[in-house]
């Protein structure tokens, strides 16, 4: 056998045992910014697809790969084992009664709500939401509503105008054509920084419709479980780079906030 062909079988034989043992975790992503935006597209953005690379970077036993789902589509691609978890969601969104293992992130978001601000509006604005002009994200669970994400129930008792963003939902109240928004905060931030001229023109509620208490579902047959995921997190946090991920999207752990706000408008 040749000398360079013995040499290509031994740094195989060497590298094959590592192969062998990197499996594959398929993480389900739908449109959610800034946590995932267009998670279909060749190069998806936000914090989901950077922590992933991250956590390829730091290890070598899994694989974690985003597998595009959507806002609704999400539960069926679940338990029909088309990926194996999903982040930065909450099992009061329309997950009971599906078998899953969870995990506190121990990150928190909330979801703020949003006016065209005018002379003489005040937070007294969102004291309530009775005969008011609702523009919603399609697919979300509000506190406001009792979680409830239907679509008719929406229009119905809330006069909703149901999108599939947060940017058009915000145009819709600077040009009157609702009255109020909730959306999260952390986007909120990065679009008072990317557009400061309407950013002056909004009014933001001091309260919030939810805190978000952010949580890791999995499918009970993942090749990962909770403790396993939850040590790996860990590795990123001590070694610096899931705190600087979170700074960058103006996200926080839950050490880092008393973020118990209000609770959400019920009219």
């Amino acid at each position: 056998m040749p000398l360079s062909l013995r040499l290509l079988l031994i740094v195989f034989s060497c590298w094959a045992p590592m192969l062998a043992a990197e499996q594959l975790v398929r993480v389900g992503a739908y449109h959610f910014p800034p946590y995932v935006v267009k998670p279909e597209s060749e190069s998806p953005e936000g914090l989901l697809p950077e922590l992933l690379a991250a956590l390829n970077g730091a290890q070598g036993d899994y694989r974690f790969s985003l597998i595009p789902t959507s806002v609704t589509r999400r539960y069926r691609d679940f338990t029909q084992a088309r990926y194996d978890l999903i982040l930065f969601e909450s099992p009061d969104w329309g997950w009971q009664g599906i078998p899953l293992d969870k995990l506190d992130l121990q990150i928190t978001d909330a979801e703020v709500y949003v006016a065209h601000s005018k002379p003489g509006r005040d937070q007294s604005f969102f004291d309530s939401l009775k005969g008011k002009r609702m523009a919603l994200y399609n697919g979300y669970h509000y506190g406001f509503a009792d979680f409830n994400a239907d679509q008719e129930f929406l229009v119905r008792k809330f006069q909703a105008s149901l999108t599939y963003s947060h940017d058009s939902n915000l145009l819709m109240l600077l040009h009157d054509r609702a009255d109020v928004s909730v959306v999260t905060r952390s986007y909120l931030r990065i679009f008072q920084r990317e557009h400061p001229r309407e950013s002056g023109q909004l009014l933001v509620s001091q309260r919030a419709d939810q805190v978000y208490h952010h949580h890791a579902l999995l499918r009970p047959a993942s090749p990962l479980d909770s403790a396993r995921l939850a040590s790996l997190l860990q590795m990123l946090r001590d070694s610096g780079k899931l705190p600087e991920l979170l700074a960058r999207y103006h996200l926080q752990g839950v050490a880092e906030t008393g973020d118990e706000l209000a609770d959400p408008i019920r009219d």
